[in-house]
């Protein structure tokens, strides 16, 4: 019924019982995410060993693309994956297309991360005053 959504890779493993390490391995789990009913799939990468934090977008036309972002060094993560999906609901909430969503909340995400504010101890939360940056890359699959 969601018309987007956006595992991480341990949850993309679960649900497809299988590991998901290489870009080739994110493409080929949204693939069999969309084979199992839902239209438009983000495989977060930021669970990844890669210097860049890079998404796999694929829609439900069958077109898709990377998003990236440099990967920052930080304990200030705790809810990235909540802030990024509620970013992408609250721009389709107010009639912005999809793929311009995906590319606010990763602006805004890595805005969050970037700009971090430091609140209790341990893992903290991202930072959701932030501005949002421009230091993403998309590319076209």
């Amino acid at each position: 019924l969601a018309t987007v959504v956006t595992p991480n890779l341990p949850e993309a493993e679960v649900l497809l019982e299988t590991t998901i390490k290489t870009e080739q391995e994110m493409q080929t789990a949204a693939k069999k995410l969309q084979q199992l009913g839902t239209k438009n799939i983000i495989m977060k990468g930021g669970h990844s060993t890669n210097q860049q934090a890079a998404d796999y977008v694929l829609m439900e036309d069958g077109s898709s693309f990377w998003i990236s972002a440099p990967r920052i060094v930080t304990k200030n993560t705790h809810g990235t994956g909540d802030t990024f999906s509620a970013c992408i609901a609250a721009e389709l909430a107010k009639g912005t297309p999809l793929e311009a969503a995906i590319v606010i909340g990763k602006q805004f995400i890595q805005g969050a991360i970037s700009q971090a504010i430091s609140v209790g101890h341990g893992h903290g939360p991202t930072n959701h005053w932030a501005q949002l940056t421009q230091d993403i890359q998309v590319i076209k699959a």
